[in-house]
């Protein structure tokens, strides 16, 4: 009756949304004849786009008028026509004008009366400004390995998905797999473990210049309205600070239009085999309030993604069942002309029914657990950020506040006991500030220097709570922690974590010789780090026991990070680039066998070469390749103690070789190939004493969680059909290699070895998209992520691919 009542819930839920979609990027535009200063300011507002210069002596060239329904590339196209100035677009919403290598002379004003322009047929391809290097630099002038994922490649149903969609497009990223809110991601293979404890993540997150975490795991927010992503590989501690050492990803927000009403209205249908039916439904509203002053965009959603694993020993089917909703609101003022003022807040909540992972001793996508294990994920973010141009100067400032809670359980069921659950809370505060000053050229040049400030709390709360009687037999499960029994909690001990971070940090890029850039930079950071238990264990922990740790978590530390590159592009067409990062995580407490104990920083040094010639999507062969080594010090792990429950502790020291390439391929201009590929060999060189204890007598261990080998091909193509109709077809595999959960014997078992398949077809008429996307097109049942419950460490748990699926999509644009 369940399954009855969800498919009738999805369906309706669906047909009561059912506007279709997609927004046509072309607007009303109306700009009379006079000089580029005025009209780009003028265009600006109309759009909502962001359009600056870098040469302030464009500002007088004589321009056209335009009037007509097209995009933001066609006027600018028709409006920079002879001018000896082009356009380069740094994202969705930014522009920079720039001068042409060969300038030609301004034309003469054209009579107004003369000009009715038409929308350009097909848009060129425009550059890629790498715009999370933080001063704008052109593709081919960024010394480093990065991945750039544009808006045009979302699609509804892959903003549904979230993070899971960056998954299956980079190749160099990868995920754990406990579900959506409480998964670590990891960039090439810089990953600590699988299990979640109190360290700082490896790979910094950021909503536009807003960090979307810290001490937490990956907030999964759905990527619906985004106009890009950006993921920069390899340490970026320069730049962004502690918790990049793998590199980072930037999600880049649509930004509000300050000319144009408009919006979008999607929703979709999915059946999911051996499982529950699902659905999505999103709405986009941009309103001007103040015209070309002020305008609001928000955006809503909710996701429901059936569930497919059944419980056997509960007696119940589809178990794992995930809702997600949340929204976002952005308010932008222009007070003038190059000020803009950005206020915007995000939230999420996600409620996950049950544990997502199964048993292979019981069945295919099927388990016996003696409890539900729910999770639930609430996610709150709040940011002011506001931007000044003046000439070819930029000021920054981001300043903003956010609150994640993640509440987890665990199946802590000992064999010969009563059903117990284990349970853990931890609640992330983050308040965060940047200000910089940027000078960013059109070649790639250019200075920035910026200062910030960060203060993190991290507070994990444990319990246990027993189901028998209060007369059964007592099983310990939790050293010093009694089961009541009858669903009463009994605490367990927490901690708490607190870090200061206050930091100056620049960066400057030169030619010393004609096509040979050198970039320098540092940054200099101090941290105060305090830690204290919560609810100690009273027979496991001693007054001194506690003074003592808490003591070596209190405590101040300043670290220096530089960096520098060294690019040449002297031959036309193909970049040559070497780079030294280098990043770190501060220390903290942990909780291990019941008792608070501290671990210390670890920091990590990058070495790397690479090539590029051509720009995707604009040059018909593209090619980049990279080979990176890293050291990495003092290794954070979260690791599980001898009870199996998650700790943290600093296993030793190790190496990573990477070796990665990629290669994008337009034969004709519909059709885009792409395919690259990513080899690791990480090694943990210098193991810990207790480590080397435990585990393979001294010899050196794979690092966990980050396969040894994985790729990715995909095709994409786009066409017109007739006059005001549009087809897209797109197909992608991918696959990931071997790795293990963990360090040691009883996290060393093997995972991944699986390929991921998808592809989906989509046409559009006007306003109106229909879609349709089919997932895991053969079915597999590969192993994502070896963890069930901590508890129980030696049965074969896997965590399977979601089933073939597949979804029917219809979006309406107004």
């Amino acid at each position: 009756m369940g399954r009855k009542t969800d498919v009738l819930f999805v369906t309706a839920f669906a047909i009561a949304a059912a506007s279709p979609a997609r927004a046509a990027d072309r607007q009303s535009i109306d700009l009379a004849p006079g000089r580029l200063g005025e009209a780009v300011v003028a265009l600006g507002r109309q759009t909502g786009a962001s359009i600056g210069m870098s040469d302030q002596s464009l500002a007088g060239i004589a321009t056209p008028a335009i009037r007509g329904r097209m995009s933001t590339a066609g006027a600018l196209s028709q409006l920079l026509r002879g001018s000896g100035a082009k356009a380069r677009q740094i994202d969705a919403s930014t522009w920079r004008i720039v001068r042409a290598r060969k300038s030609a002379p301004p034309p003469s004003p054209t009579p107004a009366a003369a000009v009715q322009l038409a929308p350009v047929a097909q848009e060129p391809p425009a550059d890629i400004i790498v715009t999370a290097s933080k001063r704008d630099i052109p593709l081919p002038r960024y010394a480093g390995m990065v991945e750039t994922v544009t808006g045009g490649l979302f699609e509804t149903a892959d903003a549904a998905q979230g993070t899971a969609a960056l998954l299956s497009r980079v190749a160099s990223l990868s995920s754990t797999h406990a579900g959506a809110g409480r998964n670590k991601l990891f960039i090439r293979a810089i990953a600590d473990s699988g299990v979640a404890g109190p360290t700082q993540a490896t790979t910094g997150q950021y909503l536009g210049d807003m960090r979307l975490n810290y001490a937490a795991p990956d907030p999964d927010l759905r990527l619906y309205d985004v106009g890009g992503v950006e993921v920069l590989e390899g340490p970026q501690g320069t730049l962004y600070g502690a918790g990049s050492l793998g590199g980072i990803i930037r999600i880049i927000p649509n930004a509000p239009n300050l000319a144009q009403f408009g919006g979008q209205i999607s929703t979709g249908v999915s059946a999911t085999q051996h499982g529950d039916p699902g659905g999505d439904l999103s709405a986009i509203l941009n309103l001007p309030i103040v015209a070309e002053k002020v305008a609001l965009r928000v955006v809503g959603y909710g996701v429901q993604e059936g569930g497919y694993i059944d419980d056997v020993l509960r007696d119940k089917d589809d178990v794992n069942r995930t809702r997600t909703y949340g929204g976002r609101a952005t308010l932008r003022i222009a007070p003038a002309d190059d000020w803009t003022i950005d206020l915007s807040t995000a939230y999420q909540h996600i409620e996950g029914d049950d544990a997502q992972y199964a048993s292979r001793e019981v069945g295919r996508l099927e388990r016996a657990s003696s409890v539900a294990q729910p999770y639930h994920s609430d996610y709150i973010l709040a940011n002011a950020r506001i931007e000044h141009q003046w000439d070819d100067l930029r000021l920054v400032s981001s300043t903003g506040y956010v609150r994640n809670v993640l509440a987890e359980s665990y199946d802590a069921t000992q064999p010969g006991g009563a059903p117990a659950l284990f349970r853990q809370r931890n609640k992330v505060e983050l308040f965060s500030t940047e200000n910089r000053l940027v000078r960013d050229l059109d070649n790639g040049l250019g200075w920035l220097l910026g200062v910030s400030y960060l203060e993190s709390t991290s507070t994990i709360q444990r319990s246990l709570t027993g189901y028998g009687p209060l007369s059964a037999p007592a099983i310990e499960i939790l050293p010093g922690v009694p089961v009541y029994g009858r669903g009463r909690p009994a605490t367990a001990t927490g901690v708490r974590n607190r870090i200061k971070e206050a930091t100056l940090f620049g960066e400057a890029s030169f030619e010393p010789l004609q096509g040979l850039v050198a970039t320098v930079g540092g940054r200099l950071t101090n941290s105060r780090l305090s830690g204290e238990a919560i609810d100690p264990v009273a027979m496991l922990s001693t007054v001194a026991d506690l003074a003592r740790v808490e003591a070596q978590a209190d405590r101040s530390e300043t670290f220096f990070l530089p960096s520098f590159s060294l690019l040449s592009d002297a031959v036309k067409g193909l970049t040559l680039y070497a780079r030294f990062e280098q990043g770190f995580r501060p220390g903290g407490l942990a909780v291990d066998d019941q008792r608070a104990r501290s671990f210390r920083n670890d920091r990590i040094s990058t070495m790397e070469l690479g090539f590029r010639k051509g720009v995707p999507g604009r040059d018909t062969v593209a090619l980049s390749g990279n080979v990176a080594y890293t050291d990495w010090r003092d290794i954070q792990a979260d690791v599980t103690d001898r009870i199996g429950l998650p700790t943290t502790a600093n296993i030793g020291d190790g190496r990573i070789y990477t070796v990665e390439g990629r290669i994008v391929v337009r034969p004709i201009p519909p059709l885009t190939l792409d395919g690259s590929i990513i080899y690791n060999d990480s090694r943990l060189t210098q193991p810990a004493q207790f480590v080397r204890a435990l585990s393979y007598e001294g010899r050196s261990l794979t690092l966990p969680n980050v396969a040894n080998l994985g790729g990715r091909v995909a095709a994409d193509y786009r066409a017109p059909l007739g006059d005001d109709m549009r087809l897209h077809l797109s197909a992608s595999a991918r696959y990931v290699g071997k790795s293990r959960l963990g360090v040691g014997p009883i996290l060393g078992r093997e995972q991944g070895d699986y390929v991921d398949t998808a592809v989906s077809a989509a046409i559009t008429r006007g306003p109106v998209e229909l879609s349709l996307s089919l997932t895991n097109l053969f079915d597999s049942d590969g192993n994502r992520f070896s963890l069930g419950t901590p508890f129980d460490l030696s049965t074969d748990y896997y965590t399977p691919l979601r089933p073939r699926t597949v979804r029917i999509g219809l979006d309406f644009a107004f």
